[in-house]
């Protein structure tokens, strides 16, 4: 996209103009990943359309596929704190616009008030919280507006509407809409018709920008998703990429920002 937020967070274009901003998924604790970043950063489309996004580890990601809780797992083994994803934020954030994915335990255990403070210090733009409970929500919420950051929310697409109408008032930075219900990793494919639906109901509720990911497992469906959407996340292809063969990753990162960046794009069924 081609305008943001004073936080650096994608926001919705003229639709003259209209880009799709392209978010890279990496979890902080994964060995190597200050190194990960400085290579896929060039890749990223330019401005604020690219950014990274950094998974807080965390024992029960119940939305996240084998490969990420693996990742997750090994490096809690490995004594992951949150002063290590403070480090990562802080050296991604001198290559791109950042936000954090959490889970509300870490946030938690570390506290809100505190969680948001260091992320912003660190050079966060933002921080979702993807299992945020409704009880900690206002809290959360006042917390990061007054630490500066945005934070974006998780829409799951059977969400009734008064739950929906109160998390997108609430919301700060985009909502994001879940392209598949299965968890991250999935490649089967995608219910594009389903996702048109579920991102029209969204636009209904707030003008923030809507943010696609989950199961977009190649770039032709990323282009296939693009016109609808304002930005796309992908992850575990990256990571797949990553560990067959580091050096190829940052190419299948530019297949991914051409297929969003392109002039001419397929049609999202209606």
């Amino acid at each position: 996209m081609s305008h943001s937020t004073a936080t650096g967070l994608p926001s919705a274009p003229p639709a003259e103009s209209r880009r799709t901003s392209l978010g890279v998924f990496l979890p902080s604790g994964l060995p190597g990943v200050h190194r990960y970043v400085e290579a896929l950063a060039p890749a990223l489309p330019p401005g604020q359309d690219g950014f990274f996004e950094i998974g807080v580890p965390h024992a029960e990601a119940v939305y996240d596929g084998p490969l990420i809780r693996a990742v997750y797992r090994q490096a809690l083994r490995d004594g992951a704190t949150m002063a290590d994803l403070l480090r990562t934020v802080e050296h991604a954030a001198r290559h791109a616009p950042v936000v954090v994915m959490s889970y509300w335990e870490p946030v938690r255990r570390y506290g809100p008030e505190r969680t948001a403070l260091a992320l912003a210090e660190a050079g966060a733009d933002g921080a979702m919280i993807v299992d945020l409970p409704a009880a900690a929500a206002p809290a959360w919420h006042e917390s990061a507006a007054r630490a500066g950051i945005t934070a974006p929310r998780f829409a799951a697409p059977d969400l009734p509407d008064a739950d929906l109408c109160h998390l997108a008032r609430l919301a700060s930075g985009w909502l994001y809409a879940p392209a598949s219900t299965a968890p991250t990793g999935y490649r089967g494919p995608l219910d594009l018709c389903g996702l048109g639906a579920a991102v029209r109901r969204l636009r209904t509720v707030t003008p923030l920008p809507v943010m696609a990911g989950v199961g977009i497992s190649t770039p032709a469906l990323a282009a296939a998703v693009s016109p609808v959407v304002d930005g796309i996340v992908v992850g575990s292809p990256v990571l797949r990429a990553l560990a067959a063969d580091p050096d190829e990753a940052p190419a299948l990162v530019e297949q991914f920002a051409r297929a969003v960046c392109a002039e001419e794009q397929p049609v999202l069924p209606v």
